[in-house]
């Protein structure tokens, strides 16, 4: 009995609703990301009050309007390189910090700075100041992360996978998007 509700959840979340399930996850596991960082602001006195939910809502917002893309993008990935061999997964790799983190760091920034009424201008200079802290970052991250990724998960668990390394991550990246409460 528990094992067939098991499977019909499984279904369900990583089947039938796949879009559904990487796009809340995405939202989520940044919601939570950013909520681990306000509570060590907070613990530190960084931050006056525990949580400030605007902020959670806006990195929500921000992870879930980002799931279709990373969604679709595993997808054609996976079409494009359908191996799972060393080489197969050294291209991926590739492909993904050449093209899908500068794009994925990108839209951060800019759905970020549209929901805190940011100028374009503003988002731009945002960007310039720490693109390339976060890149690097990312750089160091994600390789092996994708390793694990693309040479032992199939393409329906891809998403998901790195919503979870993500909530990591985005402990680092609400740290670099909110500096400036550390100067």
């Amino acid at each position: 009995m528990m094992k067939s509700t098991f499977n019909r959840g499984v279904y369900f979340l990583f089947k039938k609703n796949l879009l559904l399930t990487n796009s809340v996850s995405s939202g989520g596991f940044m919601l939570m990301g950013d909520l681990i960082l306000q509570e060590i602001e907070f613990q530190s006195k960084i931050l006056p009050k525990r949580y400030d939910w605007a902020r959670a809502g806006r990195m929500f917002l921000v992870g879930t309007l980002m799931g279709p893309m990373h969604h679709y993008y595993y997808i054609y990935l996976d079409k494009f390189l359908p191996k799972a061999n060393l080489k197969t997964v050294a291209q991926k790799i590739l492909t993904d910090q050449l093209l899908a983190s500068p794009s994925t760091i990108l839209c951060f920034f800019y759905g970020m700075g549209y929901l805190e009424k940011k100028t374009f201008e503003q988002s731009n200079l945002e960007i310039k100041e720490k693109f390339k802290y976060v890149y690097t970052v990312d750089c160091l991250f994600w390789p092996p992360v994708q390793f694990v990724n693309f040479y032992f998960l199939p393409t329906h668990y891809r998403v998901f996978y790195i919503n979870v390394a993500t909530m990591i991550y985005n402990v680092f990246l609400s740290f670099m998007k909110h500096l400036e409460h550390y100067k």
